[in-house]
């Protein structure tokens, strides 16, 4: 099966998409994590994306688009993959559709009151690349796993929060649409989802999506 994960940034799509793509025994393809690894060995396309993902905007169509068309080509992507993170926007769907042609498109919807709160309290450990948040964790600046020191990323510092969910509203959302047109959506709406101490479980959006796709 082929998918897509859509969602703002927070929504968790990549942990839904970890567990989805374990379940159909499919690849897990973010974007965001090869983008991180290019950026960590400072090649030319890692340095060009740093640009834009430290203000919180989206890279560029071009760069974008050759690495999802060589990574889907790889082997491991023969009996289908989870796409998170990519297409971006409708101009990016509509290249992804002369490439390979999704099954469906899961659409994680959440407000945006809660991903702030999601956001600006996440904690990455710079030792063991943990990621946590402050509310769970008994010291924000250690990490509770390895010890090692917790920081924030620049991409979750209130400021550019708001702008990825600008960015996010303004080029991202309008895919929704498009795929709903195509009739390939499936919306997964968290904000109905039952709360647990101020969000709703893993699991519970997990169970959502499953059945969404059955």
């Amino acid at each position: 099966m082929k998918l897509i994960f859509l969602g703002p940034p927070g929504a968790g799509k990549g942990t839904q998409a970890t567990g989805v793509s374990s379940h159909l025994r499919v690849p897990h393809i973010s974007t965001g994590d090869m983008f991180r690894a290019a950026i960590k060995n400072e090649t030319p396309t890692g340095l060009e994306a740093k640009r834009y993902m430290d203000a919180g905007q989206l890279v560029p169509d071009s760069v974008v688009v050759d690495m999802v068309r060589e990574r889907l080509a790889m082997p491991d992507c023969a009996n289908g993959y989870l796409l998170d993170g990519f297409p971006r926007t409708v101009e990016q769907a509509r290249a992804l559709d002369e490439i390979a042609t999704p099954d469906a498109v899961v659409d994680i919807e959440v407000p945006d009151e809660r991903l702030l709160a999601r956001l600006t309290g996440r904690r990455v450990c710079s030792k063991c690349n943990g990621t946590f948040h402050v509310s769970k964790v008994a010291d924000e600046k250690v990490c509770p796993v390895c010890g090692g020191e917790l920081y924030q990323r620049d991409d979750d510092k209130p400021a550019t929060i708001s702008n990825r969910l600008g960015v996010y509203h303004e080029q991202t959302a309008p895919l929704i649409g498009y795929y709903a047109g195509l009739g390939k959506l499936k919306r997964i709406d968290v904000g109905a989802l039952p709360l647990y101490d101020g969000d709703s479980r893993a699991e519970d959006v997990f169970q959502a999506i499953l059945a969404s796709l059955e």
